[in-house]
């Protein structure tokens, strides 16, 4: 055999997890901190004992690197495609990086006051309920990601990004454009959990 048959790569040999695409993700994970913090940084005791925002620098420092964790969610996932990096891990590792981001924002935006509480409840536990899911019916098959599921992620990302901007400094029509496209990930978050219910019960069924 030739040295520089040796030299090429197997093709059947997976991909490290030590990589670039999971070494993102890492990354988003370990921002999440450094964004909740930058939003306590810029909240102020409130009128009636809780927490509202300043709207200052750290603020602008948040909606910031929320973006750029957004980014990067992107980035990972075309690298990882592109490069054939995707492994186990990243496939379990992605969608939690996105579920803590997306979670934490929709977490302080409610300490803060600028979000109703139960509709942070109801998304989270519509994400965990679908995570569970998975879990549960895995014996008999993967649920993929539909087309909502999509488009639900875009939503959350979209309203999260314009309700983290100080929005209402500059014009507060935009801070409630920011708010009820919130509200349309949420019908659609909603939505999107009961058609993953159903495709589980199908599964389940189809298996049997």
């Amino acid at each position: 055999m030739s040295s520089s048959t040796r030299d090429q790569p197997n093709p059947e040999e997976p991909p490290p997890v030590l990589n670039i695409a999971n070494a993102l993700t890492m990354l988003r994970i370990v921002l999440v901190p450094l964004f909740v913090w930058f939003l306590l940084l810029d909240a102020a005791p409130g009128a009636e004992g809780g927490l509202e925002a300043t709207n200052g620098g750290w603020r602008w420092a948040a909606a910031g690197l929320f973006a750029a964790a957004m980014i990067t969610d992107k980035i990972d996932g075309d690298l990882a495609r592109a490069r054939n990096l995707v492994t186990d891990f990243g496939k379990i590792a992605d969608p939690i990086a996105d579920k803590l981001l997306i979670g934490g924002g929709l977490v302080m935006l409610s300490v803060l006051g600028e979000l109703p509480w139960w509709v942070t409840i109801v998304i989270l536990a519509r994400e965990l309920g679908v995570t569970v899911l998975r879990m549960v019916v895995i014996r008999y098959g993967v649920i993929p990601a539909s087309r909502g599921g999509k488009l639900k992620t875009v939503l959350q990302a979209a309203g999260l990004q314009l309700m983290l901007l100080p929005l209402v400094v500059i014009a507060g029509w935009l801070a409630d454009v920011a708010f009820w496209i919130v509200m349309a990930a949420l019908v659609v978050t909603v939505l999107t959990g009961v058609d993953y219910v159903l495709s589980a019960l199908r599964l389940r069924r189809a298996a049997r």
